[in-house]
Parts: structure tokens; sequence; C-alpha cells
């Protein structure tokens, strides 16, 4: 009996880092094929930063006439004949949190699929991280490193990432901010009331959330059939079937029922849930979760 699956090795974030780069270099090129949405993407991906009460320093600019004199930066000023204001970030709406989840069942790839699943999801994260380093935008992983705004957004995850010890299954919400972004990149195979009880949190917290399911192919039409051995690579178990195409159904049935569930919670909040299967290119993902968060979507900011 041939197998149709298997654990791969986890993959090193430096190789990961490359493809993601790449991957982010050709966007224009991949997005060829995506309804012709290159020029969304180009254009779009810009930052939303604004000057507004906040804690971090954005920029000087010149001063206008009839505000405080108590904003003016004077040592900035002396330096030509303008006077200048040091305006702060305005940090409502402006910091993404990026998390790839670190799941032993994210090391399957079937024969069906092009690369194992956390291959993929950490190709989107990193290329996420350049692509909105880029534009402006503060980026950030929870419990892995704090929110900054760098052209080297990519680089300086990938190698917080390599740094990083005993990362949690599941993020840590606590230091996120109300109003920010996440971006989830994961199987979300975890049991389902477990996620449904993170996605109230993050929603009680005021965070807008976009969901990014990384599917390989075989997991979604179970092509087993005969005697097979199943093994769950979370907790060790095995389980062989005699003729497993029996339990087809009512394994798709339970398969949809799940990503059913997440999504229609995603949608009465306003989120975005977005399916990437890993023998369909990863700038597929991109343009959407890019598409969602510049899109109004009617954020309520509240749980379901």
């Amino acid at each position: 009996m041939a197998a149709l699956g298997q654990r791969v090795e986890p993959v090193a974030t430096t190789d990961a880092l490359a493809r993601a780069r790449q991957r982010a270099a050709l966007v224009p090129d991949l997005l060829v094929e995506a309804r012709r949405v290159v020029n969304t993407v180009i254009t779009g991906w810009h930052g939303r930063r604004r000057r507004g009460m906040g804690e971090n320093f954005w920029q000087f600019r010149p001063y206008v006439q009839g505000e405080a004199l108590s904003r003016i930066d004077w040592r900035r000023s002396a330096r030509d004949d303008h006077t200048y204001v040091r305006d702060r970030e305005w940090e409502a709406a402006h910091t993404v949190w990026l998390w790839a989840d670190p799941s032993a069942s994210m090391l399957y790839q079937s024969n069906l699929g092009e690369v194992s699943k956390e291959w993929r999801a950490l190709v989107i994260t990193l290329a996420l991280a350049e692509l909105l380093s880029r534009s402006g935008e503060r980026i950030a992983y929870p419990g892995v490193i704090d929110p900054f705004a760098a052209r080297n957004g990519a680089e300086r995850l990938a190698s917080a990432l390599v740094h990083s010890t005993g990362v949690p299954a599941l993020p840590d919400i606590t230091n996120i901010r109300r109003f920010s972004d996440i971006i989830l990149v994961s199987d979300f195979l975890q049991p389902v009331e477990e996620m449904l009880e993170l996605l109230e949190r993050l929603a009680k917290h005021g965070v807008r959330a976009h969901l990014v399911e990384i599917a390989d192919p075989a997991e979604e039409v179970f092509p087993y059939s005969g005697r097979t051995e199943f093994h769950d690579p979370e907790t060790g178990e095995r389980i062989t079937a005699g003729r497993a195409e029996v339990y087809a159904q009512d394994y798709r049935n339970l398969y949809l029922a799940r990503r059913q569930t997440l999504s229609g919670y995603c949608k009465r909040l306003g989120w975005s849930f977005t399916v990437n299967r890993t023998d369909r290119p990863a700038s597929e993902a991109l343009v959407r979760v890019h598409m969602n968060m510049t899109a109004d979507m009617g954020y309520q900011g509240g749980a379901a």
C-alpha cells in the first residue's frame, strides 16, 4: 500500500524567508491570473499610519499657524529657517499581528500537495511581513516580537522566530491592543471550541481578525481506500481502517462543517476567512488577505 501523505521535518525559517521574499518580489507576475488585481495589490499595500495621540515618534512636519506652540520641536527647527512640529503616531489601527500555527499537524504533506502546510504558512506569514513592512505598517508576532516598523520586517521576524522557543499552540493575545489587526495562518484542526474561544477573546479585545486556512488537497477529498492506517501527529495515536472509503463522506461532512463554523463566525463579525490549498499558489492568499484588509467590512468590534 503506497503512502498518500507523510510527516515532514520542520521548515528552517531562513529557507522559508528566502521563499517568502521570492514570493513577495514576484507578486505582480503571480497576480496576473488573479483577475488582474495586480494594480490593486501594488497601489493598495499602503500603510494606515497617521498622526494623533500615541507614544511613538512618527515624523517632523512644518508648523501650521494656530497649532499649540508646545508641539514645536525647537531643536529640529533650529537647524534651518523653518519651524517644525514633532508628530506622534496614531495607534488605533496600524499594527498588524502575524501568527503561523506551530502545531504538529502543520507538518503534513500529501502526494497531492506541493509543500507541507507548515512551509506554506511560513511563506505566507513572512511574505506578509515583507509587504506590510515595505508599506510602512507596524507588524508584530504574539509571544515572539513586539510591534515595530522597519523596511526589513521579514528579516527581523524570521530572526525572532529562529530564536524563539516554547511557542504555544495558540497565540497569546494579552498584549494586542484594541483596533489592531491579526492574521492567523493555520489548518485550524484544533478542537473547534478552542478556536472559537480564542476568536471570542479577540472580538472582546476589539481586534479585527483575518483567518487563512492552509489545507492539503488530501484533507479535503479524502482519497483513501482499502486498509489504511491513520496517524495523529498531535497525540501519536494510530487508527487502522479496514475499508477507509466507508468513512469518506462522514469525514468530508465533518471537515467542511468545521470550516463553515469558523467562516460563519468570522462573517458575523465582519472578519475575513480565506482558504489556501497547498496545490495552489501562495500568492492567491496574499491577494485575498490584502483585499479583505483594505475593504470596508463593517467591523463591529464585539462578540457575536
